[in-house]
Formats: structure tokens, sequence, C-alpha cells
């Protein structure tokens, strides 16, 4: 939704993963940060060539780090929201190879936006058309300490 609003590609970065880390998601286990690197790279090289929407799991400030080495002015959107209503969404969620057996060890892994990273926390309690309203208007109100966007 946001892409749409935002008129600009949409990517789902899960289906920049390779082959190994599909199955190893696919049986529960939870990627490793050796894991993510290469993937974290592909997903650098996507939004190395313009604007784009890409939806992943940058957790840590080490991942988010790595996908700024692609480009400097990225923004972050980082979801947030209570356990509880993580978990009913994951569970409610069709994803090919996410059990949502693996939210803990995501929330595990979650390390917040820090003050110096460009970045917004939306807060995924509300209805998605309200989310993407407020990222919409927050990006476009800090254009310039956001990276432009």
């Amino acid at each position: 939704m946001l892409a749409e609003r935002l008129g600009v590609p949409f990517v789902d970065g899960d289906d920049l993963h390779s082959e190994a880390n599909t199955r190893k998601l696919a049986s529960g286990v939870a990627l490793t940060d050796e894991d993510r690197w290469p993937w974290l790279d592909a997903v650098g090289r996507v939004v190395r060539r313009g604007d784009v929407v890409v939806a992943c799991s940058a957790l840590k400030r080490a991942y988010r780090d790595r996908l700024r080495r692609h480009r400097p002015d990225l923004v972050f959107v980082m979801l947030s929201g209570d356990r509880a209503t993580l978990e009913e969404r994951v569970r409610l969620r069709s994803h090919a190879f996410m059990p949502p057996g693996l939210l803990a060890s995501q929330l595990a892994t979650l390390e917040p936006l820090e003050p110096d990273e460009g970045g917004l926390v939306a807060d995924v309690a509300r209805p998605p058309g309200e989310i993407i309203e407020s990222i919409v208007g927050r990006l476009a109100a800090g254009a310039e300490r956001l990276g432009g966007q």
C-alpha cells in the first residue's frame, strides 16, 4: 500500500532470499547474521537502483547500516506493535516460508531505530489506510532529515 501511495515499485525482500535461507526458515530455524549478509546485499542492490519500497526485516542496526552502504539516504519505516497484535498478524498471514514460531526470534533480535538513523516508527494497531497516510505525511514533513523522501 505504501509503494502504491508513493507511486514507486514494491519489492518483497523475502523474494530475495537464497534457496538455502528459504529452506532454513520454512523448517522453523532462524537465520544467523552470516545467513543474512548476502540477502541484505541483495536488498541493497534493489534500493540502490532508485526509489522503491522494500519490505524486509532489517532487525538490527548492523543490518540497516549494511543497507545504507548501498544507499546512504535510505529511510526506514519500522512497523511496531505489541506482541499479541504481531502474533495475530503473523498467524493470519499467508507466507510461503515464515512460520509463526519464528516471531519470537525476530523480536529477540530486534533493535529499535536509533535517533541518528533516518526513519520513523509506525504503530500497526491502526487500520492500514491510516498507517499509510501517517507514514506519507511524516515522510513529507521530514523530507530533509529523512533523506529527501
